[in-house]
């Protein structure tokens, strides 16, 4: 893993962002359908803060050296959801296979967090550009077109269809490049430290973390959702 230190960099002109657990969020509905097939009760609060915790967990693996898109590793993710969420043991393979075949069917990802979409509008009317940059496995332009998001946005690049990924700096460069600005003139958003806010530093651009729980102590700017940036550049 790369030792990168933050940039020294202008005010940025543009705001990147990651995809996943940043702009869009497992939809709770479907989650909820998996766990009542499988027998298991559904309890959403338990099931977040279980998200939140295993993100934490997968952070972690990944600043050991991994780049964070490996299966084994959503494996464990969703096995610490399933555990801290009540899924009894017995039950887990089952939950695990509903949800890959629904995950399969229709992109699990589709819930998108109050504010979000009013907050790109608000950056967007401040003068910042606005693009996407995602460890995805191909679909995460049409997740973004179902939700509604894609419009407020100018790209969207997927790791799977330009054949590199975060912490890669070629894939910062590569959103830098579609805008026609320098690295350094643009600021990525995202939720694990190791691969959005290293990888955004090793390519020369600045980073907000998202920390949605307030828990995270790592030396970067932090917000707690997408829907606190406006605020965040008021204050910068």
């Amino acid at each position: 893993m790369s030792s990168a230190i933050p940039p020294s960099s202008p005010a940025p002109r543009a705001v990147l962002f990651d995809a996943g657990n940043t702009l869009v969020f497992a939809d709770r509905e479907r989650m909820a359908e998996i766990y009542t097939s499988a027998g298991v009760t559904w309890q959403v609060d338990r099931f977040v803060s279980a998200e939140l915790t295993a993100r934490e967990e997968l952070a972690r693996r990944v600043s050991e050296g991994h780049v964070g898109t490996e299966p084994h590793l959503w494996r464990d993710y969703f096995i610490t959801i399933f555990s801290l969420s009540g899924v009894p043991t017995e039950a887990m393979d089952e939950v695990g296979r509903l949800l890959r075949e629904e995950h399969s069917r229709d992109h699990l990802w589709t819930h998108v967090e109050e504010g979000t979409a009013e907050a790109l509008e608000a950056l967007a009317s401040r003068g910042f550009r606005l693009g996407v940059i995602s460890n995805a496995d191909g679909r995460m332009e049409d997740v973004l077109v179902q939700t509604g998001l894609r419009e407020l946005v100018e790209f969207v690049i997927d790791s799977e269809k330009v054949g590199m990924e975060k912490p890669d700096p070629r894939i910062f460069w590569e959103g830098a490049k579609r805008l026609d600005l320098s690295p350094q003139e643009c600021l990525y958003v995202g939720d694990l430290y190791p691969v959005d806010v290293m990888g955004a530093w090793g390519a020369d651009m600045s980073a907000v973390l998202l920390d949605p729980a307030g828990r995270l102590e790592f030396p970067v700017d932090r917000v707690r959702a997408v829907r606190d940036l406006p605020d965040y550049f008021s204050h910068r």
